[in-house]
């Protein structure tokens, strides 16, 4: 059996005041479909719906987000609270047990709404130590980066590059929320936030939401001329505790990705996948989960990006949609690396198109402190 996903759909990123995030979440699963042309509840079995109820400020926030994906008197639901590319998993699972042959997806997030985000990122940590010291997801980002630019020698204007680059991508796509060029000064000068991570290396927290259509093989074949199937799909998460792990190694990424790309059949990530869409909440990530997910060696990531490895022309377009640094939600942004992947593998990314037509693609999520926890998932076009 396979999954195809068959209709995609997002709300474009920023600051959304007008929204309530149960409204976000009908934004993107009206549109996702009447792609389709598929019933409102009706027209699938079950829902896996993706928020927080840290950052919505209310328990049980699958309730709203249920209701208005149709799972009032309908379908059931499941609620996902992390990355949104784990919503997608779920959703792949759902169909592969045979438990139904079609399923919406969603992941919404709204993070504006929160004064300091920085509370809320404190409860994911130890309670009776690491809480008490204040730590945050920035803070653990920053040892995180030291750690990793000490050993294998990465820069501080090789951190401003990844940004400079990501902006340069995101130019061109009109959902993200960043999409201003920024020069290496203005990325070096940019508000200190925990050393070595300036402000403009951190993705900017916005708004938005994301709706799928998975559905079983013949299922898919019957909703859409141009499915593209889920080949791959993979989970780890690494210790709670930061000083349990070598945080500049990425083990539990490793592990997703391994897992993914058997279950796919690729034995060569670097030579066999035609794009990648990666979730970068730092610059430094960047190069990290590049590395980590196997597409180019070991300490390498930067020295590529500089050569333009990694641009929409290049040998190995990675995130040719700008990614998180040009402004995507948390919870979002894994569900947003799949609909990436989606639209290039089907020819209607538009002005986000990489040059080579791509066969494969993979996209990743992540969560949890300094990438506690990742998901991979490989998406192959088969028509």
């Amino acid at each position: 059996m396979k999954v195809g996903i068959v209709a995609a759909s997002r709300t474009a990123y920023g600051e959304l005041p007008r929204w309530r995030p149960h409204e976000l979440t009908y934004l993107a699963v009206e549109e996702a479909l009447a792609k389709i042309g598929l019933p409102f509840r009706d027209g699938y079995q079950d829902i896996v719906t993706c928020s927080s109820d840290h950052w919505e400020g209310m328990t049980l926030t699958d309730i709203r987000h249920g209701e208005v994906a149709g799972g009032h008197l309908g379908p059931g639901e499941e609620k996902v609270c992390d990355d949104g590319a784990n919503a997608v998993l779920l959703g792949c699972v759902k169909i592969l047990s045979g438990q139904a042959d079609t399923v919406l997806v969603t992941a919404c997030c709204k993070e504006t709404e929160v004064l300091d985000p920085s509370v809320i990122e404190n409860f994911a940590f130890d309670v009776p130590f690491q809480q008490l010291l204040g730590l945050d997801f920035t803070q653990a980002a920053a040892l995180q980066a030291v750690q990793y630019m000490d050993r294998t020698g990465l820069l501080p204007e090789d951190l401003a590059r990844a940004v400079i680059e990501a902006r340069r991508k995101g130019k061109d796509n009109a959902d993200v929320f960043c999409r201003e060029e920024v020069s290496e000064e203005e990325v070096r000068d940019s508000p200190m936030l925990a050393h070595p991570i300036t402000t403009l290396q951190r993705r900017p927290f916005c708004d938005g939401a994301v709706a799928l259509v998975l559905a079983s093989e013949d299922k898919a074949l019957s909703l859409s001329p141009q499915p593209v199937w889920v080949t791959g799909l993979g989970s780890c998460c690494e210790a709670h505790n930061l000083g349990d792990r070598d945080l500049s190694s990425p083990e539990a990424l490793r592990a997703a990705a391994a897992r993914a790309y058997g279950m796919a059949g690729i034995r060569d990530p670097a030579a066999e996948i035609d794009l990648a869409e990666i979730s970068d909440h730092y610059a430094h990530q960047f190069y990290l989960w590049c590395e980590g997910l196997g597409l180019c060696e070991d300490g390498s990531a930067a020295r590529r990006l500089q050569a333009g490895d990694f641009d929409r022309q290049g040998p190995l377009p990675v995130n040719p949609s700008g990614g998180l640094l040009c402004g995507v939600p948390r919870y979002v942004a894994g569900a947003n690396a799949v609909m990436e992947a989606f639209e290039q593998l089907r020819g209607e990314a538009a002005s986000r198109s990489v040059g080579k037509p791509p066969r494969i693609a993979v996209a990743h999520g992540t969560s949890g402190p300094a990438g506690q926890h990742h998901c991979v998932i490989v998406l192959e076009r088969g028509f």
